[in-house]
């Protein structure tokens, strides 16, 4: 009975803080959903407690921590979950729900830097071409999914938000409504441009006669219907199976590779930024990290001196 109580006491600080996260903060369906997690996932736990929200103390954050790390819950996701209860409570003391914020207290546990997963450029070149070489009838779509993927560094969410309307093919560039609901305009090559277009007169139009309900999504299932990101992960899943390049292929995957090839090739880092739709110069800075780990692979691999053999 206590929790069902506890449960509906919270029910109006949580709801507020995640609506002022979506129309004041402007955070994606996504990340309000995964602020939502946490937070019923840490009052599920004070409940258990028999702890309110305003007796919420060290000791009661670092035992929470403790149980999610020992059930095999990793350290990023510990440290997401602090900086969510951070934010929320820094949000209820300003509302004046709780007098002090807890969480100024907690160190975050500390997690092993980890440097995103690329493709070189031959294994892209490898991919395309494999992929060319396909003759059914969903190889036109998939290629045009992997060309935008590596030619524009998009997401996986953007890409399947992409409406025909927001393609630009006489100059050559996508209307993308990326984080935070930051509009941006991302410039395609040519090469992109005449896929795209194809695409648009063939296979999408087969594609859209499968379906009973008109669309204007740019990239179509089989069945005629909009994308969404978990269909997106299965096309690419596909994509390997189909063309027998098993590289871990994934929208991240591509969009890291967008970026290191551009910053290789001495593309100005904050042009990335821009490209990449990243609020922060330090996030994109993770890919010069990137750059020098891909050198000294390459390194120890060639160098005739090298120890690694």
């Amino acid at each position: 009975m206590v929790f069902f109580v506890i449960l509906k006491y919270m029910n109006k600080p949580i709801r507020e803080y995640l609506d002022y996260l979506k129309y004041q903060r402007n955070y994606t369906d996504a990340t309000v959903a995964s602020n939502k997690y946490d937070l019923e996932k840490f009052f599920r736990f004070i409940d258990s407690e028999d702890i309110l929200m305003d007796q919420v103390d060290v000791i009661a954050i670092r035992n929470f921590l403790t149980i999610e790390l020992n059930s095999g819950i990793s350290k990023r996701s510990c440290k997401r979950r602090l900086s969510t209860l951070k934010h929320f409570y820094e949000y209820m003391q300003k509302r004046g729900y709780v007098k002090d914020n807890p969480l100024i207290f907690v160190n975050s546990p500390k997690v092993v830097k980890k440097y995103p997963k690329i493709l070189y450029e031959d294994q892209v070149k490898k991919i395309l071409d494999d992929n060319k070489k396909r003759t059914d009838e969903l190889a036109l779509r998939d290629q045009t999914i992997l060309t935008i993927l590596y030619y524009t560094g998009l997401r996986a969410s953007e890409l399947v938000s992409l409406n025909i309307q927001d393609v630009d093919l006489r100059n050559r560039f996508l209307k993308v409504m990326g984080k935070g609901r930051r509009e941006r305009h991302t410039p395609f090559n040519n090469e992109c441009k005449v896929l795209i277009q194809e695409y648009l007169e063939t296979s999408r139009k087969e594609l859209l006669a499968k379906s009973i309900k008109p669309t204007n999504a740019l990239i179509l299932n089989s069945h005629g219907e909009p994308l969404t990101t978990r269909g997106l992960e299965y096309i690419l899943d596909q994509i390997e199976e189909k063309t027998g390049d098993f590289i871990g292929l994934h929208p991240h995957l591509l969009r890291h590779s967008f970026a290191t090839h551009l910053l290789e090739k001495g593309a100005d880092l904050r042009v990335i930024q821009e490209l990449l739709n990243h609020k922060s110069l330090n996030t994109t800075q993770v890919y010069t990290h990137v750059t020098e780990e891909a050198m000294k692979e390459t390194y120890e691999k060639f160098h005739p001196r090298s120890k690694r053999k």
